[in-house]
């Protein structure tokens, strides 16, 4: 099919090597559009991701999950500001709920982050779940690969928020942290078993709210790694920085002094 024949057909042709070496420049909406062919399952999307160079990734991915109410959207705002406050560029990709007519995102997490539209040095995009299990979207991890060439130096992603079930971000992040809230209960001790034992960083947030003492002599009689956080008043944040970070470090390389390997990509 030639080009004439796509444009009478009503299909938008996409130069694909011009569009991978923008998203490589950090051309933002060069990044959107491939995220959105991505998500389209457009062969021009999956043929511009193999265009990037893999061999320059450097970004940080961090994935944050746990259960809804947590105050996960939050949480990740604070730590955007935290990394712009020390230079480095921030991606976001907020997963959220779909909406049943349309299968969009319904964008709830990018207005809660509203405080970074206006930052050239933040990215965010919500993707939708469109009913796919496991607490991403389907291009998740394609996305962030994406971000990862267009030059971010973090990528931020938060699951949809459903509970043990997401257990796909391992694929995706460097470092997961799991976001738990006082007064879960029964829901902590199922936890243990499931979500949490995923994530070397467990961050209790609203550790002001009631309960908070409790819940975090709970979790650190069985996880050495917690961090106490009030999103809301940037409480904590410097920790849980330095808490990613020293994660991030320790699996740098492997045992033999290489690299640690960087998830791969399930291409479209």
């Amino acid at each position: 099919m030639t080009a004439l024949d796509l444009r009478r057909s009503g299909r938008e042709t996409t130069d694909v090597a011009v569009l991978a070496d923008r998203v490589k420049t950090g051309d933002v909406r060069a990044v959107s559009r491939l995220i959105t062919l991505l998500e389209n399952r457009d062969p021009d999307g999956a043929a511009a991701l193999r265009l990037l160079d893999s061999g320059s990734r450097h970004a940080d991915v961090t994935g944050i999950t746990g259960y809804p109410g947590a105050g996960k959207s939050t949480l990740i705002a604070q730590l955007a500001a935290a990394y712009r406050r020390s230079g480095r560029t921030v991606g976001v990709l907020a997963v959220d709920i779909s909406s049943i007519v349309t299968k969009g995102a319904l964008l709830g997490d990018r207005i809660r982050m509203g405080d970074h539209t206006l930052d050239h040095g933040v990215y965010i995009r919500s993707m939708a779940a469109r009913g796919h299990h496991g607490g991403l979207a389907p291009t998740t991890r394609e996305a962030a690969l994406v971000l990862d060439a267009a030059g971010y130096d973090v990528v931020l992603v938060e699951t949809v928020g459903v509970g043990q079930g997401e257990i796909e971000i391992m694929d995706v992040a460097h470092t997961v942290v799991a976001v738990v809230a006082p007064g879960l209960g029964d829901e902590v001790q199922a936890m243990k078993a499931g979500l949490l034992e995923v994530a070397p960083i467990i961050v209790l947030n609203k550790g002001d709210h009631a309960g908070a003492n409790s819940t975090l002599r709970d979790l650190r009689a069985w996880c050495p790694h917690v961090v106490r956080t009030v999103a809301t008043t940037g409480e904590g944040i410097p920790e849980l920085v330095a808490a990613i970070a020293a994660h991030r470090r320790s699996h740098k390389t492997h045992d033999d002094g290489t690299p640690g390997a960087r998830p791969k990509p399930r291409l479209v």
